[in-house]
């Protein structure tokens, strides 16, 4: 469970109620049922017009991924190839293929039994680096979904203001009701507001980085992959593939990964 997603909602929505209670205002104040609907399942609605309904259906899902941390298995993967480098040097490149249906990594796996075949390495590269390509694609039309949705938000906000405004404009005779009509009317602006800068955005940005995670790990799939063909030496090996890490991670792997 990433604990940073849910502080940010947290604090985002304790800072709201705070501005409006050390305000003099209600919590009531700030909310209107036909307000909500209008600009959350409104701005909803509009991405079916936009993207297929598998994106509108599974956005949801995506969504809950930002309440997770992605675990890439770094140690186990430089562990797998400094390992499978040790044996490919030892028995051959062949004997690679005893023991590839255990391994969890589906990309490291594929791009081993392109090795085991014989396949070229530049073929390999082109391949691996295709499929990472294609990986990154998928990935980022989820962000590009949420993206729209930030930026339907506020519009569906504004929209609802100028609806409020209309409605009270037409009932200009009652002075009382001014005051009271025109705070609803604004409503739909705060509603709007907070799907863009309090939800879709940061989610976004989250499954960015998720995204940028995944490829950097991929990246030095596909670099051990490719020194593993070639026979480096797996010392070589283990610490080449550090170096696609953070240092706080790097050191927490190297000593079981590099050994004298």
């Amino acid at each position: 469970m990433d604990i940073m997603t849910i502080i940010g909602i947290i604090g985002g929505f304790v800072c709201i109620v705070m501005s409006v209670v050390t305000s003099g205002g209600t919590l009531g104040g700030i909310w209107d049922f036909p307000s909500f609907i209008f600009t959350v399942i409104g701005s909803y609605t509009a991405l079916c017009i936009a993207f297929p309904m598998k994106y509108v259906v599974g956005v949801w899902g995506i969504l809950g991924r930002t309440f997770k941390i992605p675990s890439f298995n770094e140690k186990v993967l430089i562990e797998n190839m400094v390992n499978l480098s040790e044996k490919a040097r030892r028995e051959g490149i062949l004997a690679l293929e005893e023991g590839l249906e255990d391994l969890d990594d589906e990309f490291l796996k594929n791009g081993l039994r392109m090795v085991v075949d014989g396949t070229d390495g530049i073929v390999i590269r082109t391949i691996m680096e295709n499929e990472m390509a294609q990986s990154e694609g998928r990935h980022l039309q989820w962000v590009t979904v949420l993206n729209a949705w930030a930026g339907l938000g506020p519009g569906y906000g504004m929209m609802g203001t100028v609806i409020g405004l209309i409605g009270m404009l037409n009932n200009l005779e009652d002075k009382s009701s001014l005051g009271p009509n025109m705070a609803v009317a604004l409503l739909t602006t705060l509603y709007g507001s907070l799907i863009a800068n309090m939800f879709m955005t940061p989610f976004s940005t989250k499954l960015q980085g998720q995204n940028s995670q995944e490829m950097i790990i991929k990246e030095m799939v596909i670099e051990g992959v490719l020194s593993i063909q070639a026979g480096d030496n797996p010392r070589i090996l283990g610490q080449k593939l550090l170096t696609y890490l953070d240092p706080v991670t790097a050191k927490s792997v190297k000593e079981s990964v590099i050994k004298d």
